[in-house]
């Protein structure tokens, strides 16, 4: 990156600013259609809860996407939409990236902004020991649940595993023996909102695939699980008399800045400024020994603040420039696993279209979605990209979204609940809320 990074980035924070004083403006007339948003509830994982910048905090929670719908819900009789809000004092929650400046190469310095919320921790037996927070026992809407994948929906000792799921339960870890879809079920509601997938190829595409343990889950399980969570939701919930809800694809993670910021190119490059004889990166595929690098492969984004290309080990051999000392797998997603991410996202796609058609839910392809406005688009002025912190449509982390781009998303939603059930839900002013936060 050069100083030119720094100019386009303040460019598009500007034009994001500029554009927010003049909306797109239409003339509604709001009705619920044949759905009923009484009470509405979110069902997901980290992106349904508003996680950004690598972490869970109070402002990204206030921008999660299942908040805005719900509020705009408000304007056709929808209830009150709560959220297990982190309190003021706690607001940094578990801690998050943030951009403190730039080097004068116009390189991003990203720092972590430590907990808030971690009160300490419990030890789970035959798991170990895992990080408690602050628990939220108010009353809840927004149940998503960082990390989870669709394969926990079903324990009844995942309460005691994921800190973000216990904080919400009555019980301390390692006492809860709630299942994440009773735990959603417990209460009626008349409509839903459900995100899963996500995580089941996710935590094997951002390890590099060098956890055994994080191989995407089984199709044929996967398929009976997504099922099962559609078959229960559409009830309504204990008590209830069924709901109508929407349902949504799982995003090509290999579309966004995480993998797509550190490429082969750009490695080269760097390394040619000072040795230009240099002309290949060597990695550690998943199987086989060490070979160069190819434009198929995929760098991930955290290599690059590892800072390690060059460097040498015990025996003198430079990191990443020598067979002897590849760029470990943790940093690699190399060609072969990608192609299992690939085959998988689009499995798990295909039976979420499918089970949404069979139970007449409505369907947001999120897949699609982020590809086109990650491949740049103007939305009211605005411009938007997949770009490493100048698009403004991922956070920090190079996952999730910004506020600015969770408001796309809650559009995109409300367009697929309107459409489906007849109703006119007001979409929100995009240029309201915020993309990358600059120092």
């Amino acid at each position: 990156m050069n100083s030119k990074f720094i100019f386009r980035s303040i460019l598009a924070v500007a034009v994001v600013t500029a554009a927010s004083c003049k909306p797109e403006l239409k003339t509604i007339t709001p009705s619920k259609g044949s759905a009923d948003f009484t009470r509405y509830i979110a069902v997901g994982n980290s992106l349904t809860s508003g996680f950004a910048d690598g972490g869970l905090y109070l402002e990204g929670q206030q921008n999660a996407f299942p908040l805005m719908i719900g509020t705009q819900m408000q304007t056709v009789g929808g209830g009150t939409f709560s959220m297990p809000f982190f309190n003021a004092n706690q607001a940094d929650g578990s801690g998050y990236k943030k951009l403190s400046s730039f080097t004068a190469t116009g390189d991003p310095v990203i720092v972590d902004v430590p907990a808030q919320a971690a009160i300490g921790t419990a030890n789970v037996p035959g798991f170990g020991t895992v990080p408690l927070f602050t628990k939220y026992a108010g009353d809840l809407n927004n149940y998503g649940v960082p990390g989870i994948r669709l394969n926990n929906i079903t324990l009844t000792y995942y309460g005691n595993l994921n800190p973000y799921f216990e904080r919400l339960l009555p019980n301390t870890s390692p006492a809860n023996t709630t299942s994440y879809l009773s735990f959603v079920n417990a209460k009626p509601f008349t409509f839903f909102s459900m995100w899963l997938g996500n995580n089941d190829v996710l935590g094997y595409a951002t390890g590099g695939a060098a956890v055994a343990a994080d191989f995407p889950t089984d199709k044929a399980l996967f398929t009976q699980l997504y099922n099962l969570a559609a078959s229960t939701m559409i009830k309504g919930g204990a008590g209830g008399t069924g709901a109508k809800g929407v349902v949504a694809t799982i995003p090509d993670v290999l579309s966004t800045p995480y993998f797509t910021t550190v490429t082969l190119k750009a490695l080269l490059t760097a390394v040619q400024a000072s040795a230009p004889t240099v002309q290949a990166i060597f990695i550690q595929p998943g199987t086989g020994a060490p070979r160069p690098a190819t434009a198929e492969d995929y760098f991930l984004l955290p290599l690059k603040a590892a800072n390690l290309i060059g460097k040498p080990n015990g025996a003198g051999l430079p990191y990443g420039l020598h067979p002897g000392n590849p760029v470990e797998s943790k940093y690699v997603l190399d060609k072969a696993e990608a192609a299992v991410v690939a085959d998988y996202t689009n499995s798990y796609n295909a039976t979420i279209k499918s089970v949404a058609a069979a139970n007449g839910l409505a369907l947001v392809d999120a897949n699609a979605l982020l590809k086109v406005y990650g491949a740049g688009k103007v939305v009211n002025g605005a411009a938007v990209s997949g770009a490493y912190i100048t698009g403004n449509l991922f956070s920090l982390d190079g996952i999730h979204l910004t506020p600015f781009g969770y408001a796309i998303v809650a559009n995109e939603f409300i367009k697929s609940i309107n459409s489906q059930y007849g109703s006119s839900i007001p979409t929100v002013d995009v240029t309201k809320y915020r993309g990358v936060k600059f120092p």
